[in-house]
């Protein structure tokens, strides 16, 4: 079971304070809180991609490289990156590269993002998003595989004899999330290919989540990947802690009314009560996380959104730190009464030994 966290990489005001943090000072905390997961022994880092304010995740591979440069065990990953809008040969190149900077510690997850004028600069339509996001991953995943590729589609020019470089490391792809919240087609697609399925599952109830999720697994035994308990399922999800229940509810509270995102809605009781955002101890996260599995299952990868609603760099740091300690009770819970024929979450090792056994004569 894989334990991480993700960022969206927003700049918004503190409400308790007034301060607005600058674009170089979220680019910078973006970093220390990526090097304090890993001090805390988590799994993955995840960072958005956005291209319009309020937001700093733009350019994710540079973001990633610079992390991974300071770190060295953590996975790098993506949250989402935008499958419909940059250009699948860039990602190719891109990722590959990031690959052979980080010996292998790169997955990444596709997206549609949630930010309507983003196509429009980028020159696509957004009433084609279900189809670019097809169309693209379909070419994506062979530049992956295949050394020359001539190719031709609807929305970008053809390839004709095409090498993406550098090649993958050690001839092996990227391992491939596909994100969404509330597109059936996208989990068709991550269980077309095999590939794992990354439910957002924060702003959702349960029985949403659910439903996406049984709709996958239904599909990867559909193509012949294997028993639907064993497809690869990454959840989101969001939490604050303090000791004291009491003081995480009184502490968040400002935060969550005045956020841009679920600000100014439902309260924070009927928010926590209807969705997955736990505000409390640690021992009712841990609780929480834990009950996640009583409607999705068995699954892979655990990532918590932290650093959001301008929640202050002390602050995102002092959740880690209690996130550490429940840490270990997280990975017992999880691997309590999980089958032994679930498997973990792919990793450039675990698909690197996979090749090597394919390509052992029979």
């Amino acid at each position: 079971m894989q334990i991480g966290i993700f960022t969206v990489g927003d700049v918004t005001t503190d409400p308790t304070t007034g301060r607005t943090p600058s674009e170089h000072e979220r680019i910078k905390a973006t970093v220390e809180i990526a090097k304090k997961a890993e001090e805390i022994g988590l799994d993955v880092f995840a960072t958005g991609e956005h291209h319009n304010p309020p937001f700093i995740a733009s350019a994710p591979t540079t973001t990633l490289a610079y992390i991974g440069a300071q770190t060295d065990n953590i996975i790098l990953s993506t949250a989402t990156t935008l499958i419909t809008t940059t250009d699948p040969v860039l990602i190719a190149e891109d990722y590959a590269k990031l690959q052979h900077l980080t010996d292998g510690r790169v997955d990444l997850m596709m997206g549609r993002g949630n930010t309507g004028p983003v196509y429009p600069w980028f020159g696509k339509d957004i009433r084609q998003g279900i189809n670019l996001a097809i169309e693209n991953y379909a070419l994506l995943h062979r530049l992956w595989r295949e050394d020359v590729v001539d190719w031709e589609g609807r929305f970008r020019t053809p390839l004709q004899g095409f090498t993406a470089t550098p090649r993958p490391l050690d001839g092996v792809a990227p391992f491939v999330w596909h994100g969404s919240i509330r597109s059936p087609e996208i989990a068709e697609q991550a269980a077309y290919y095999g590939d794992g399925f990354f439910h957002n599952h924060i702003f959702w109830p349960a029985s949403h989540s659910a439903q996406m999720v049984q709709l996958y697994r239904e599909r990867f035994e559909h193509y012949g990947h294997g028993p639907a308990d064993t497809a690869i399922v990454g959840l989101g999800g969001q939490f604050f802690m303090r000791k004291n229940s009491q003081d995480a509810f009184n502490e968040f509270r400002p935060y969550f009314d005045n956020a841009p995102v679920y600000g100014h809605g439902p309260s924070l009781e009927d928010f926590t009560e209807g969705t997955p955002l736990t505000v409390g101890s640690p021992q009712q996260v841990l609780e929480r996380t834990l009950s996640f599995r009583d409607y999705v299952g068995h699954y892979q990868r655990q990532l918590f959104l932290v650093d959001h609603a301008g929640l202050p760099l002390k602050t995102v740091l002092e959740q880690l730190d209690l996130l550490g300690e429940i840490l270990p009770d997280l990975r017992k819970g999880f691997a309590e009464g999980r089958p032994a024929h679930i498997p973990d979450a792919p990793t450039h090792a675990s698909l690197l030994a996979q090749k090597k056994t394919e390509e052992v004569p029979a």
